[in-house]
């Protein structure tokens, strides 16, 4: 298949739905597919080009749906295979593409016999003895901090493997988790006395790709939705299919933990490249797909190219997270640490330049279901400047190149929840499991069971992923229109005077911004493909550069702080004549460009110049 100079998906905008909570309609309290059907004008009329649906099959959801039970059928609370092919039919009526997320690292199974057929599928291994006690095969810590959220729970899974050839239940597990295992990346199964490695829940235990029936079997499932009409795929964790062989100990970096980080040994492995090319070969070649992995623990630029570069033939292009780890230290991402602008300028401007003659392409994104509300992390939530901080952040996207991502509430400008919120609200299972951890870790160092836990607390209402995951608000009646029953998770608070239906009426609404802000990028290719040139580099307070395409130049200036601040562009720039005012985010007039420049708090400002004549 010949590649095409700007295939579709460079100037797609991506639409990230996280099914629990876009819209219920069926009053049980959690989304589901018709919700989704039922918002497919919304979502054109925005100027969405891609719907990418996080995880929607069978599933215990342990992970909310990252783990998976069946691959080829729907999970009963969002419906059936019948209202996913309405919501296809319905997306591509209206020239809108829909995109699968593939949990590809795991079926939710283990094995009860060692000579069991699909032994082999799952990693397993023997624990080992020290001082008379054994302990898992070695010290890899659970990605999720691995605590015994589910001690005494006798978890029977009867499972369903979700690829062609087998429609019918493998194997039931029954599983009692043992708490000496606790943080670990290891359980042990009773059954065999032998333990399975799960990087991340317990219920999500790693396929074991070195088995080549693994890997066809996930072709098979990749097949099923493409046949279906899938139109590309996110692949969960993608770079953690290959394990450093051995599976050696980490090395001690928490000397207060017998379980270590062990990214080094379980990230970007020996044969995960040969994995991922396979699949290409197989799959990928033979269809126009999107495709994006995610991929986490890495932020060498040289690492990730190798899964990018079109004559790699893997992947269109990846998530990492050097961005989005700005501001979390090395213990936990649900930690605050204090971020720079320069720290921010230098990322961008390392991605944006990258490897661009090779054909290297990002994937553009500042929230996701993993992380914070954007304008709660990178700009500024208060009544005051939330809207304008939320439209600064909304150019800042928009003038970047590479695939652009939005997620679902971030074109309302959607705030995390309050403070004031307390444990109970937070159900996401890494907050839990973290929480759990550094309580019984302070209880133990205090030698008393109540402790202060309110600095934890704290930074869960900055960073907690829980805030992206609070149900869409969509008019100001009851849990935001959500839903008609109980919502699964607490809606904001503020959906009475912040919501679409009254943002969508509102010329000056975020909203209504970014539904301008996407037309700004699709009328003007410089925004999308042209190169990166970066001004006023070691400015604290504004974020300004250059595109350049062919013949057309455009200018983006962006205040990322309260308080206003003048811009001198007669060096930077060159000279400010030819340059058209296309974007801002205080008013729709045109403001002329001046060689010094006054921004207003947080405002952002697209120029776009065409060829001056000679």
């Amino acid at each position: 298949m010949s590649t095409p100079l700007h295939p579709w998906w460079k100037s797609a905008t991506v639409y990230q739905i996280y099914p629990a909570s876009f819209l219920d309609a069926n009053g049980d309290g959690t989304g589901d597919l018709a919700g989704i059907i039922a918002k497919l004008d919304y979502l054109k009329n925005l100027g969405v080009d891609v719907i990418w649906l996080s995880p929607i099959y069978r599933s215990p959801l342990a992970d909310m749906g990252y783990d998976i039970s069946d691959y080829e059928d729907i999970d009963s609370r969002y419906g059936t295979l019948e209202d996913w092919d309405r919501l296809l039919e319905g997306a591509h009526t209206r020239g809108m593409k829909l995109m699968m997320d593939l949990v590809h690292a795991w079926f939710t199974a283990s094995k009860s016999s060692k000579t069991d057929p699909k032994r082999d599928w799952y990693i397993w291994r023997p624990g080992k003895v020290i001082d008379g006690k054994e302990l898992p095969p070695n010290n890899w810590k659970s990605v999720f901090q691995g605590r015994w959220i589910f001690i005494d729970l006798l978890a029977s899974c009867i499972v369903t493997a979700a690829v062609s050839s087998f429609s019918s239940p493998i194997v039931s597990l029954s599983i009692r988790t043992s708490n000496y295992a606790a943080g670990s990346a290891w359980d042990r199964d009773p059954a065999t006395g032998e333990y399975y490695l799960h990087l991340y829940v317990s219920k999500q235990p790693d396929l074991n790709w070195d088995n080549p029936t693994v890997r066809s079997a996930v072709w098979d499932v990749m097949r099923f939705w493409v046949r279906r009409g899938c139109d590309g795929f996110r692949m969960d964790v993608i770079n953690i299919i290959s394990k450093t062989e051995g599976l050696p100990d980490a090395p001690l970096v928490d000397h207060t933990q017998y379980y270590q980080p062990a990214s080094m040994y379980f990230a970007n492995g020996p044969h995960v490249h040969k994995y991922i090319k396979q699949m290409h070969t197989e799959v990928l070649s033979h269809h126009d797909l999107i495709t994006v992995g995610e991929t986490p623990f890495t932020h060498e630029a040289s690492e990730l190219a190798a899964y990018v570069l079109p004559q790699n033939r893997e992947l269109n292009m990846v998530f990492h997270f050097e961005l989005m780890d700005i501001d979390s230290p090395s213990e936990s991402p649900l930690l605050k640490k204090p971020w720079t602008l320069s720290e921010l300028k230098a990322i961008v401007g390392r991605w944006q330049r990258f490897m661009r003659d090779d054909g290297f392409w990002n994937a553009v994104f500042i929230e996701n279901h993993d992380h914070a509300r954007s304008v709660s992390r990178f700009g500024n939530d208060s009544a005051q400047w939330r809207a304008v901080s939320a439209k600064m952040l909304a150019i800042f996207e928009i003038t970047q190149t590479g695939t652009l991502y939005l997620y679902q509430g971030q074109e309302l400008g959607l705030r995390n929840f309050p403070r004031t919120w307390g444990t109970e609200e937070y159900k996401d299972v890494a907050s839990q499991n973290y929480w759990n951890l550094i309580k019984e870790q302070r209880q133990k160092a205090q030698g008393k069971e109540d402790v202060e836990m309110s600095d934890l607390l704290d930074s869960f209402a900055l960073k907690a992923r829980d805030h992206a995951r609070t149900p869409m608000q969509w008019n100001a009646s009851a849990h935001g229109g959500f839903t008609t029953g109980t919502p699964w998770m607490r809606v904001n608070d503020d959906y009475p005077e912040w919501n679409a239906e009254q943002q969508i009426g509102d010329e000056t609404s975020v909203h209504a911004f970014w539904k301008r802000a996407l037309k700004v990028r699709k009328a003007h290719d410089v925004l999308i493909y042209g190169d990166f040139v970066m001004l006023l580099e070691a400015h604290e307070q504004v974020f300004a550069y250059m595109r350049n395409y062919g013949s057309t130049s455009a200018l983006v200036l962006l205040n990322f702080k309260e308080g206003k601040v003048e811009v001198d562009l007669r060096e930077a720039v060159g000279g400010v004549a030819g340059y058209a005012f296309v974007l801002g985010n205080y008013e729709n007039e045109e403001i002329g460009l001046e060689e010094k420049v006054i921004l207003r708090d947080y405002e952002g400002r697209v120029y776009v110049r065409e060829a001056l004549s000679n």
